[in-house]
């Protein structure tokens, strides 16, 4: 392979002293309301159907599968000016802070827990499990490796998250 570029060194430089390093996200308390808006996003009519009904009669309305690892940030979310130039918040961008880099998600493997409940407070501990550097027809680049695991209160597992992050120099 040949040399990586500065800004690729770089991001593998981060990643190794990140590696294994846990940083911990509080989420919040889950709503009802937010579970609905997903679920509305996402054109789940059944589910819109049976969250209200439950909510109505006073029963537990429970997230649907994917609501957790499907929202792209707990913040209130960039505005359009803090966001890196490939479209991303700097938050879902490990290890390439101020480096002329852009990157693309390669794909995730979900893994769902328990169920999770209105008015669950919810923690989302995330980690940078690998790098590696790589080498395709376009050049050089870096594959990261990042898990999020979400967490309740008591730390039980309610859904984990693998995902590959490739990443390139600016063309």
């Amino acid at each position: 392979m040949s040399t990586l570029s500065p800004a690729l060194a770089e991001v593998l430089a981060r990643a190794g002293e990140l590696a294994g390093r846990w940083e911990d996200e509080d989420c919040g308390v889950v709503t009802a309301k937010e579970f609905r808006r997903y679920a509305a996003a996402v054109n789940d009519t059944a589910y819109l159907r049976d969250a209200r009904a439950a909510e109505a009669a006073g029963r537990p309305v429970t997230a649907p599968p994917l609501f957790l690892t499907g929202v792209m940030s707990w913040e209130d979310g960039p505005v359009e000016d803090e966001l890196r130039p490939d479209g991303l918040a700097v938050r879902e961008s490990p290890c390439t802070r101020g480096l002329p880099v852009r990157q693309v998600h390669g794909g995730q493997t979900v893994r769902l827990g328990g169920p999770l409940v209105a008015g669950t407070h919810v923690r989302a501990l995330r980690a940078v499990c690998s790098a590696a550097p790589k080498r395709g027809r376009s050049g050089n680049f870096v594959v990261l490796g990042v898990t999020t695991r979400f967490i309740d209160e008591d730390g039980t597992d309610l859904a984990s998250v693998d995902e590959t992050i490739i990443v390139m120099d600016l063309p």
